[in-house]
């Protein structure tokens, strides 16, 4: 992408993290189908992989030996997240891989003073570079898959992001885990974030044919009230099969279920975001 001064874009992109406490509760999942929905309605993406485990790097096609730059190097200072941005097969879709230099992180930063903050400003620095793009070439989202716990890598994604969504599996210790994840945000956005805030939570995972996946949404629509998004994403055997094939839902079967959902959900985020701009 080059900078120009013509025509440059003055929009910020919206910065969402993508987190969950626990695992196998379709988070990575999310962030790639999201990632590539919000393409499809006309958005452009930058999909930050900030789990060790890289999954929404292979999800997206991208082998290690093309992770030139990773998210651990954009921790560490060495590069840009403008410089460590990949072109994936979805136009309109760039990623920041990650790989397992990622797990030493932690210990080796665990005496800076900037430890929370660390991509936070890598984040502001995106959005100072985004301003001097045209605006078709400027990112209106940056989305970050976090790792499956509260961690540096998470603290510093919560830091980073203006909201939070939150994925929940329809399984019977979703509220539990959710309750208390609910508290960790509260409590980063008292001490580290004060504009964080949970953009929405998606039902994932869901089972109509099952009265403990009808129980689980009734209860998690009772905790959280209109946060939590109308669409639910069912539980979907393309789903599953599509990050083994290198490729988001939406390019391996555009007409199953799942992928007919997640471009409900992006069309919902959309919207509430309209609603929140505009309050």
């Amino acid at each position: 992408m080059a900078v120009t001064g013509a025509n440059s874009s003055s929009k910020r992109p919206r910065v969402l993290a993508i987190a969950n406490n626990k695992g196998g509760v379709g988070k990575t999942t999310t962030a790639i189908n999201l990632s590539t929905a919000l393409v499809a309605v006309g958005e452009r993406v930058l999909l930050v992989d900030l789990d060790p485990q890289g999954n929404a790097s292979t999800g997206l096609g991208i082998e290690p030996a093309d992770r030139a730059y990773t998210s651990y190097d954009v921790m560490v200072g060495k590069v840009s997240l403008a410089k460590a941005a990949l072109k994936t097969a979805v136009p309109g879709l760039d990623l920041v891989a990650a790989n397992v230099d990622l797990v030493g992180l932690e210990a080796e930063i665990f005496h800076e003073a900037d430890r929370p903050f660390r991509l936070r400003d890598a984040v502001a620095e995106l959005i100072q570079y985004c301003q001097g793009l045209p605006e078709d070439e400027s990112y209106s989202y940056l989305l970050i898959d976090c790792p499956p716990s509260v961690n540096t890598l998470t603290l510093n994604a919560m830091t980073a992001a203006d909201a939070v969504l939150v994925p929940v599996q329809c399984e019977f210790f979703a509220l539990e885990g959710i309750s208390q994840f609910k508290e960790t945000i509260d409590q980063i956005r008292g001490t580290l974030n004060p504009v964080l805030e949970i953009q929405g939570v998606v039902l994932t995972m869901h089972d109509a044919r099952t009265s403990l996946s009808k129980e689980v949404a009734e209860n998690v629509r009772e905790f959280f009230g209109p946060k939590v998004y109308n669409t639910v994403i069912p539980r979907n055997t393309r789903v599953a099969e599509a990050p083994s094939h290198g490729k988001p839902l939406l390019l391996y079967d555009y007409e199953c279920a799942g992928s007919q959902a997640y471009i409900r959900l992006a069309t919902e985020i959309i919207e509430r975001e309209r609603q929140f701009k505009a309050a």
